[in-house]
Order: C-alpha cells, then structure tokens, then sequence
C-alpha cells in the first residue's frame, strides 16, 4: 500500500532524479511536465502528496491547486523564493515551500515530514489506537473489545488502509486497488465480502468503524453502538 506522489516541474533531469530517491523510499511517484498533465493525472490518480512547481508551462502551480477540489498535503518546489510567492503558496494551503537548488534527500524527507503530520505516513511498528480497537501493523494483529484477534492479510489490510484515512470514503475501486493490487483481476465483489467479515471480527468493541458512504464506498469512522 504505497503512498502515491505526483511530482510536477518542467525539469526532466529533476523529476527523473527526484523520482528516483522516491521510489527507493517505497513511494509510488507520478511525473508531469507541465500542469496540465498534472491536473489530469491528479484528478485521475488521486495522489496522497503533491509536490509542484510554480512556474509550470500551461498551468502554474498555484492554479493547480486552485483547481483541485478536495484536500491533499502540497510541496511548491520552485525557483522563486520572494516573500510574496512564499505567502502566497501558503495562502493556498500548501505545506512546505522547497527553492531551488535543492537536495533530493532534504526533499524526501520533508516528504516524510509532511506526511507524518497529514497522518500518511507511519513506521512499521506504531500502533493505531481507537476507542475500542487497537492495530498493529508490525505484528498484523488487533486488540478489539480487550480481544487479540488475527485477521487475514487481506482483511488486515483493508482495515489498516482504511483506518489511516479516517473519514474518507474510498470506492470499491479504489479500495481494490490501493488494498488487492492494480493487477486484480476479481471483481469488487471482494471488497463487499471482505468488509462483511470484518465487521463480524469487530463486532465485540461497544463501537461501529466501517462504514458504507452511500454512492461511493466505504469509509472508516469511530461511532458508538
């Protein structure tokens, strides 16, 4: 379950350099050329992290995310380094501000810093705690209802990704792509069957977590019985 990164500028020598430390990191990265690339592949891939430059040909970096109708962390990476510009990237909500020149190492890791704190990002061994529910990623088990209970990875998996995006609805298809693979080749039949057998392992917590978003999907959120 990569985290997926779509990294805009009009450098090819950048992006493939910038790509590079990425994905060695374990991060599923998107390059664009220019902003009207990066709309599309951010309006079909539904990146978690954007990192753009403001003086894309086409479309800048500001109007990209002007254009964007949902919330996602964004770095500008970019020549300009005037206050103005600076306030101005802020002002659209974007969470750190990279000027070039710049080391990709110092990049990745305001990446992971960013990620971190838009709860993203988490190390193998820390744990999730919910009223009621407690996962562990590292040992793929949960504490439900004061209960150790081991899940299949495909259930564990599906839990963990949903409860790290507390609140957001997924469609099937995203949960099958993100959770069973983009080379799946069932249906989303699965998703529905798999979120029926969590439910009844979850079931002995005084609360509800998964939940249908009628229309869309499935999300995750803590709700009393």
């Amino acid at each position: 379950m990569s985290v997926k990164i779509l990294l805009a500028d009009d450098e090819p020598s950048i992006c493939e350099v910038v790509r590079l430390y990425l994905e060695q990191e374990g991060f599923t990265v998107y390059t664009a050329g220019d902003g009207e690339e990066a709309l599309a592949i951010e309006t079909s891939h539904r990146p978690d992290l954007l990192i753009l430059d403001i003086m894309l040909p086409k479309l800048s970096g500001w109007d990209i995310c002007r254009a964007i109708t949902r919330q996602a962390p964004v770095i500008f990476l970019t020549a300009k380094s005037a206050e103005y510009d600076i306030i101005t990237g802020f002002s659209l909500g974007a969470d750190d501000y990279v000027t070039k020149p710049f080391s990709p190492r110092e990049l990745v890791a305001r990446v992971k810093a960013v990620l971190r704190r838009s709860g993203l990002l988490f190390d193998s061994g820390d744990a999730l705690s919910f009223p009621g529910l407690t996962i562990h990623p590292a040992a793929q088990t949960i504490i439900c209802g004061g209960q150790t209970v081991s899940l299949p990875p495909k259930e564990f998996d599906l839990l963990l990704f949903l409860a790290r995006h507390p609140k957001v609805a997924f469609s099937r298809e995203q949960l099958l792509t993100n959770v069973w693979g983009y080379d799946y080749n069932g249906d989303d039949r699965a998703v529905d069957a798999a979120v029926k057998r969590l439910r009844q392992k979850l079931s002995a917590a005084d609360y509800h977590y998964i939940h249908t978003a009628w229309g869309v999907g499935y999300k995750f959120e803590v709700v009393p019985k």
